[in-house]
């Protein structure tokens, strides 16, 4: 077909306009893809720091609308197991109007998974265009994000290669042109360099938080430091006058029993010493106590024991100090409580008497004290109980308590306080509840009393709990009649009495409980001695009066037996039985007089009489004059034959003489010449050549000797000091100042 000119001409102006048409949209494409760039380093620029991620966000939503792509992700690059992944920092994207998240944020995947894309974004090479151009491999990869063309900019910071900015086309196949290409380049370094400074400027504040946190401590453990130091200065000044106290005490009377002129002063002056010598060593074991849980090395040491019997014990001792103050002292023994535990009862008694004693101390005169102990729960074998000890006393401010648990540290520090103490008791104590899988606490307002309330875990014993009561009673028609104004001490006798299983009437007074009488007839009557109106000594005489003459009237008080036992007999009163009230001596009572057998009172009985050793003979090694004066006044009541070394050297040689063939050695540790460690290698060396010679005599009646039983007599009560004596060759320990009790308990266990 032929055109003229004029037609030509036509369709050329015509190609020509489209040319400039498309031109001109190009151009406006770049100024307002260049506008929207600006616009973003404008945002970017102005964002503070709290909205800064809405800011980017913000910024790469223009560039969406911009560039007409779906999605914008920033990834950076992360090392990690010595391979570089590509994590995903922050994305924006646009389908169908919903914003959708392709892949978890801070999600990373190694550089491998898609080969060619580490070392072409290197080089500074863009991946631009429809997902088919692609290799298999990363067309894999990309599938499932549902792209159908990506433009991929690497991004570097001061030449390092930061990670890469992906721009995904969801919705057709296209290749991104050069000049968008230009543009997008500096959109992706504004946004990068932004989130680096971004990142920069959190690490500033975090090292800013950091130090200012780090400041804030140092001051903290400063302040602490000082505080430590305080009370420690505090502690010291408090021991000085805990030590000091008794030591004059001890020093004065010593010079007021020399000079006095009759034995009544002298015994006076010596019960002085006693007491404050016991002060002064309680205060010395407070302190080792302390310096082993300073050093970590504080230790249980497990044994069976009565739980019941641990309480008569701990509530004998502090006993004396309550009746002086005319408090009234209570107990509450659950029934459920396992009769036998398996613990450290020592260290438990010791918990046990501080905390009354700090009770006792801390309550006023005809103030009152109670102990409860329950049985809370049994799971895998251990035993939870819960001891309560509630006082009427002065009470501890929220203050105070917050400091109550602490090392060298009291309610009250200033030696001119009231009240003594170490200011160790209840960090000992603390440490000893933890050892045992437990805690303590307090409640207390000021002025109101306190409770300190504490659980341990222990394992049972062997066996179930059994009845106290003898065999062979018939208990089922035993009937007995509790009179005493307390409540408390009214129901707690019902539980002893249903624990016994026996029938127990109460009444709260004297008119009631003769009126009782006239209704039934009771084998035995437990009648308090104080209570209002009739007394306990006024209502036995007319029990006495009323009842039959096998009746048993059981007088329970708690004050000393000896300030009414003359009026309580002759009003017919058959024994006593003091308060605080336990189980066990209930039924030492009951079986007593009902079960007409020999009670644990009669074995007690039996314990305090002398133990002897005739014919037995002891080497002692102690090289201090006043010790071994000390050990042969100890022993001389036992009828045993004494020889003492003044050092090591001469044990060894009187040993090795064979001319007294001892039964046991008492042995001293720091001694001149020869220590005790070296004394009792040498004496076991001696007894090993001894066998070897005999075993060479081959003789067929020929019975080797036993090794010579070596106790320790030291100071040094450490666990390691123990430890040490047994690697020496040592049997036992025994602790200075001596305990008679426990020189009695080695000799019964090796001579015996």
């Amino acid at each position: 077909m032929i055109m003229n000119k004029s037609t030509q001409k036509s369709k050329n102006s015509s190609q020509t306009r489209i040319i400039n048409r498309s031109a001109a949209e190009k151009l406006k494409q770049k100024e307002q893809l260049l506008y929207n760039v600006n616009q973003l380093s404008g945002v970017l620029l102005s964002a503070d720091q709290e909205n800064f991620e809405a800011s980017l966000l913000e910024g790469m939503e223009l560039l969406t609308r911009c560039m007409d792509v779906d999605r914008i992700l920033i990834w950076q690059n992360v090392m990690k197991d010595g391979v570089l992944h590509y994590s995903l920092q922050y994305f924006w994207g646009n389908e169908i109007g919903r914003r959708i998240n392709p892949v978890p944020v801070e999600e990373s995947f190694p550089f491998s998974n898609t080969p060619s894309w580490e070392s072409r974004l290197l080089k500074g090479e863009c991946i631009n265009g429809p997902i088919g151009t692609l290799i298999p491999v990363e067309q894999e990869r990309l599938r499932p994000f549902g792209m159908k063309s990506v433009l991929i900019i690497p991004v570097f910071l001061s030449g390092f290669f930061w990670g890469f900015v992906s721009f995904d086309d969801c919705r057709k196949e296209r290749t991104f042109t050069e000049e968008e290409l230009d543009i997008l380049r500096s959109g992706s370094l504004i946004m990068v360099s932004a989130i680096n400074r971004n990142t920069q400027e959190l690490k500033i504040q975090q090292m800013m938080k950091d130090l200012r946190d780090t400041a804030a401590q140092l001051e903290t453990a400063l302040e602490k430091a000082k505080a430590a130091s305080l009370a420690k200065s505090n502690f010291l000044s408090n021991m000085s006058h805990e030590m000091r106290t008794p030591m004059n005490a001890i020093i004065g009377m010593t010079m007021i029993g020399k000079s006095a002129p009759d034995t009544g002063k002298k015994d006076y002056a010596f019960e002085k010493i006693e007491n404050a010598s016991s002060h002064l060593l309680g205060v010395i074991n407070d302190v080792l106590d302390m310096s082993k849980i300073e050093a970590n090395k504080f230790e249980m040491s497990f044994v069976k024991f009565n739980f019941e019997m641990l309480l008569q014990k701990v509530i004998h001792i502090v006993m004396l100090r309550a009746d002086e103050k005319k408090q009234r002292l209570s107990v509450y023994l659950d029934p459920n409580i396992p009769q036998t535990l398996i613990g450290d009862d020592q260290r438990l008694s010791q918990v046990i008497t501080n905390l009354l004693t700090n009770a006792i101390k801390f309550t006023p005169e005809q103030g009152s004290i109670r102990l409860n102990a329950h049985f809370e729960k049994e799971e895998n074998g251990l035993c939870t109980i819960q001891i309560k000890i509630t006082d009427t006393g002065i009470g501890i401010s929220s203050e105070q308590q917050s400091r109550l648990f602490a090392s060298f540290e009291q309610a009250e520090n200033t030696t001119s306080r009231k009240f003594g103490g170490t200011g160790l008791g209840l960090a000992i104590s603390k440490r000893i509840i933890e050892l045992m899988h437990g805690n303590i606490w307090i409640e207390s307002e000021l002025g109101s009393g306190s409770t300190f309330n504490f659980y341990i875990q222990l394992r049972r014993g062997e066996g179930k709990n059994v009845n106290k009561l003898l065999p062979g009673v018939d208990w089922a028609n035993v009937h007995m009649l509790v009179v005493d104004d307390d409540p408390e001490v009214l129901e707690y006798f019902t539980h002893i009495a249903e624990q016994l299983g026996l029938a127990c009437d109460t009444a709260a007074a004297g008119m009631e409980a003769l009126q009782r009488v006239k209704i039934r007839k009771y084998n035995i009557f437990f009648i308090d001695w104080k209570m209002p109106g009739m007394n306990g000594t006024e209502l036995s005489r007319e029990i006495k009066l009323h009842s039959s003459d096998k009746s048993v009237i059981i007088m329970i008080s708690a004050f000393e037996w000896n300030e009414i036992e003359q009026e309580a007999r002759s009003a017919g009163v058959d024994d006593f039985l003091p308060k605080p009230l336990f189980p066990s001596s209930v039924a030492e009572c009951i079986n007593k007089y009902i079960g007409h057998a020999d009670t644990p009172h009669a074995d007690k009985a039996m314990t305090k009489q002398e133990v002897t050793f005739p014919g037995y003979r002891i080497l002692v090694a102690e090289d201090l004059e006043i010790n071994r004066e000390i050990v042969e006044a100890m022993l001389e009541p036992l009828q045993l034959e004494i020889d003492f070394a003044v050092n090591g050297s001469e044990a060894v040689q009187k040993f090795n003489a064979g001319l007294h063939n001892y039964d046991l050695i008492f042995m001293d540790l720091q001694m001149p010449e020869m220590d005790g460690y070296e004394a009792t290698h040498k004496i076991r060396a001696f007894e090993e050549e001894k066998r070897k010679t005999l075993l060479s005599e081959k003789s067929p009646l020929l019975e080797l000797p036993k090794g010579v039983p070596i106790i320790a007599m030291t100071a040094n009560v450490f666990r390691e000091d123990i430890e040490r004596c047994l690697g020496a060759g040592m049997n036992g320990h025994i602790g200075k100042p001596l305990d008679l009790g426990e020189v009695l308990e080695k000799l019964k266990t090796y001579l015996q």
